[in-house]
């Protein structure tokens, strides 16, 4: 394995629950949320400077929407966020059980966006996967997933990545054919949440209870651990100039009074590089 990096502090928030770290060249800017606190934040590394907007609903993952802007996957659908005003519209409303809320979500290589539901005490109904077109069609595509997380897809995008975070595994699911799947990785030392693809075909992933990042081989194996000082890392998305930076996520939910003392970081967005580029992310043509 490669010498690990030190990751270093950017945004010192406090994240109830940090996720969905979005890269958007055209602003140079990185977006995340922190979904239980109802907030989008950003992070400018070029200035470090940084804002926030509060949103009226729980969202969690979101897509870069060709022309300007987000698409957010939230507790109510889809909805259009104007990153420059604020400017909240829900485009596509959803209906969920009650009790579910969205999750992971990313771009595919089709050019849709690929985004997930999961029970909200715990993922103890199992939830789904849907997926949205540039035309709007939403379908939904994987059931019986209980915490979706880690959704990335190989280079040549034959191949999508799926962890089920209540498990403890990710599966590799053939494009071709979505019901082929083979276990990628069965975790140790915490369990894969969200993740980011290199452009050497590696999974960067962060495990949440494991005070780790790990870098996967195509293969499965451990290629690099890069130990994080949080207990609950929570998802990583390559950004900055020519995507040469890592930035993760992170969480104070559901630690304990005594845990959070002494994890006075918990809930920043930390950044370090890894010594390789991200495979860059399409924008979405809705």
């Amino acid at each position: 394995m490669s010498r690990s990096p030190e990751p270093r502090v950017v945004a010192q928030l406090s994240d109830r629950l940090g996720e969905g770290p979005l890269w958007v060249s055209s602003e140079r800017r990185l977006w995340w949320f922190d979904i239980k606190g109802r907030r989008l934040s950003w992070h400018e590394p070029s200035t470090g400077s940084q804002g926030s907007f509060d949103l009226p609903v729980r969202a969690s993952a979101a897509v870069v929407r060709q022309g300007g802007g987000l698409v957010l996957a939230t507790e109510r659908g889809l909805a259009a966020f104007d990153t420059r005003s604020g400017a909240f519209e829900l485009v596509q409303p959803h209906a969920f059980e009650p009790g579910f809320r969205t999750n992971d979500g990313k771009i595919g290589p089709d050019g849709a966006f690929w985004w997930s539901i999961m029970d909200d005490e715990g993922g103890t109904r199992p939830g789904a996967v849907f997926r949205t077109t540039p035309e709007w069609r939403t379908e939904r595509v994987i059931e019986g997933v209980h915490i979706a997380n880690a959704t990335a897809w190989t280079p040549n995008g034959e191949r999508m990545f799926l962890a089920d975070s209540k498990h403890g595994v990710i599966f590799a699911h053939d494009m071709a054919d979505l019901s082929r799947r083979t276990t990628f990785v069965a975790a140790e030392n915490g369990s894969p949440d969200g993740a980011a693809m290199d452009e050497e075909g590696f999974l960067w992933t962060a495990h949440w209870g494991g005070w780790r990042v790990v870098r996967y081989a195509p293969d499965g194996s451990v290629d690099r651990v890069v130990p994080v000082p949080v207990e609950q890392p929570t998802s990583c998305a390559f950004g900055g100039e020519d995507l040469c930076t890592l930035f993760v996520t992170s969480a104070w939910d559901e630690l304990t009074p005594e845990a959070r003392q002494a994890q006075p970081l918990a809930g920043a967005l930390f950044a370090f590089e890894p010594g390789v580029r991200g495979d860059p992310l399409p924008t979405f043509a809705g």
